[in-house]
């Protein structure tokens, strides 16, 4: 079985250009599998007049169950449609997912995730709910954020406490620093898919690296917390200080005076 893939995995499936081959690729295709949101397919389905059949694998896939889901879906698609059996290698990569569930959960516990309020850009949710995270204000595409939505977000993340706001890399990071900004907070950008880095061949991957990546950034916001606490400390001694700065020169010019006056009486 040959498998040529049309749009890369480190880009976003509705964002890809097609080109000529594509339309020659459609035309040898047996299955053809997408996502469901490539406005492209139908285009090269009737320009390559393809017979194969399409099946449109649907729904997310960044939390292991959601995953999971996904590689189910493309097993059945595949001995259905083409009679091939992946239950071995579909076990394999089921229990492969199971051990990635374990560590992220791991990773969540040990950098205390649980109940931490953010901000997060609207296709990370899921995964950011995933690890425990409370999710207080949440924000689509950045140049679909009206004046209000905006005002509406740092308003909750305000009240709620929260000082992490989390960007999906691939729709930009400009809106998530200046929330972050203004609420005194750590922006942290996070991928919805791999490739964006050799070491990132699958999803898998990218979950353990957006997960990493988190822990940081929590570890960066409670050493922002420490030295902020710290200058409220300095702060607080440099006023106390100017303080009795003060009361010890006004002591001293009434001593002075005082001393002044009993000198005249003598």
């Amino acid at each position: 079985m040959v498998v040529e893939i049309i749009a890369s995995p480190a880009v976003c499936p509705g964002h890809y250009d097609v080109k000529p081959s594509d339309i020659d690729a459609f035309k040898r295709a047996s299955l053809i599998l997408a996502h469901g949101f490539e406005p492209w397919v139908d285009d090269l389905l009737q320009a390559s007049q393809s017979e194969a059949a399409v099946v449109y694998i649907k729904g997310p896939w960044n939390t292991p169950s959601l995953l999971k889901a996904r590689y189910q879906a493309v097993s059945q698609a595949l001995s259905e449609y083409l009679g091939i059996d992946t239950s071995a290698k579909l076990e394999d990569c089921l229990n492969s997912i199971d051990e990635v569930d374990a560590y992220l959960k791991e990773v969540a516990q040990s950098s205390g995730f649980a109940d931490m309020p953010v901000v997060c850009m609207l296709w990370q949710k899921s995964f950011i709910e995933y690890l425990g995270f409370k999710v207080v204000a949440y924000y689509g595409p950045p140049e679909m954020v009206s004046a209000q939505q905006y005002e509406s977000i740092i308003a909750n993340a305000t009240q709620s406490g929260a000082k992490l706001v989390i960007d999906n890399l691939q729709s930009g990071v400009d809106l998530g620093n200046k929330i972050a900004s203004e609420i005194g907070g750590v922006e942290v950008a996070l991928s919805n898919f791999p490739k964006i880095a050799p070491e990132l061949s699958n999803v898998t991957a990218v979950m353990k690296w957006n997960a990493e990546k988190l822990s940081k950034a929590v570890e960066n916001l409670e050493l922002l917390s420490e030295i902020s606490s710290l200058k409220a400390q300095l702060n607080t001694w440099v006023t106390a200080t100017t303080v009795s700065s003060i009361i010890a020169v006004a002591l001293f010019i009434v001593c002075l005076a005082m001393y002044t006056k009993l000198k005249g009486r003598k």
